[in-house]
C-alpha cells in the first residue's frame, strides 16, 4: 500500500529500546515516516503540537504524564492527530481509560510489524484497532448505561456493526448500497444514541454492551 504522502508517524514511550526498535522497523516502509520521538507525555504533547504528526504510538506507563492524559491533551490540541496506544499492559481500566481519551487503536507490544503497519494505516483511514486482549477487556469490563442500544434502528445496528469491524464511511456506503451522506446521517446517529464522542467510543460501547456480539 502506498500513497502520494507517507504517514508522518510520532512515537511517544520512555524506553529508549523500544523507541529505536520502531525507528528502525518503520525505515522498512515508503508511505511511513518518522518525523518526531518523546521520552514521556509532556514532551510528547509538546511535540505533537508543533510537527502535527498523522499517527502517534503511545506507550501508557511513563513517569509524569501518563499516556492517558497525553492520549487526551494531544487530542484536544491536536483533533486530526490519531493516537494508537501501544502498550505492554492489557488491563481492562486502562483500555477503556485510553479509548474514552480518544485513541483510535489500542494494540500490545508483542504485535508483529504487518500488524502493527496496518493498525497505523487504518488509524489514517479513521479506522479502528483492537488487539484481541482489548477486546476481551471491553466485554469483561463493566457496561455502559443500562438499556443501551434498544433505540438504535436496524440500519443503524447494521452500521454499527461495520464500524465495529474496521470500515469507514465509504465502505460502510459501499457494503450497505447507500449514499455517503446517508452513511454519516446514520454514524452520526449511532453515536448520539450511545453517548459516545467519537467511532471508537462508540465500538466500545457497543462492544462491552454486547450489541455487536460474533465480532
Amino acid at each position: 500500500m502506498t500513497q502520494e504522502k507517507p504517514i508522518r508517524l510520532m512515537i511517544v514511550d520512555d524506553h529508549v529500546v523500544v523507541r529505536s526498535g520502531l525507528s528502525a522497523f518503520l525505515l522498512a516502509y515508503d508511505d511511513l515516516r518518522l518525523v518526531g520521538e518523546a521520552a514521556n507525555g509532556e514532551e510528547g504533547v509538546r511535540l505533537c503540537r508543533q510537527i502535527q504528526p498523522d499517527v502517534v504510538l503511545m506507550d501508557l506507563v511513563m513517569p509524569g504524564l501518563d499516556g492517558i492524559a497525553s492520549t487526551r491533551a494531544i487530542r484536544e490540541y491536536c483533533p486530526q492527530t490519531r493516537v494508537i496506544a501501544l502498550t505492554s499492559f492489557g488491563e481492562d481500566e486502562r483500555v477503556q481509560a485510553v479509548l474514552k481519551a480518544g485513541a483510535i487503536g489500542y494494540l500490545l507490544k508483542n504485535v508483529t510489524a504487518d500488524e502493527l503497519v496496518a493498525a497505523i494505516r487504518n488509524a489514517m483511514a479513521g479506522q479502528t484497532t483492537l488487539s484481541t486482549e482489548a477486546t476481551r477487556a471491553l466485554m469483561n469490563g463493566p457496561g455502559g448505561a443500562q438499556g443501551l442500544g434498544p433505540d438504535l434502528t436496524e440500519r443503524e445496528r447494521e452500521v454499527l456493526v461495520l464500524m465495529a469491524k474496521g470500515l469507514n464511511n465509504s465502505q460502510i456506503a459501499r457494503q450497505l448500497v447507500i449514499s455517503p451522506s446517508t452513511t454519516k446521517f446514520h454514524v452520526s446517529n449511532v453515536l448520539t444514541k450511545l453517548g459516545a464522542c467519537t467511532r471508537t467510543e462508540a465500538v466500545s460501547l457497543a462492544v462491552r454492551n454486547h450489541l455487536v456480539d460474533g465480532l
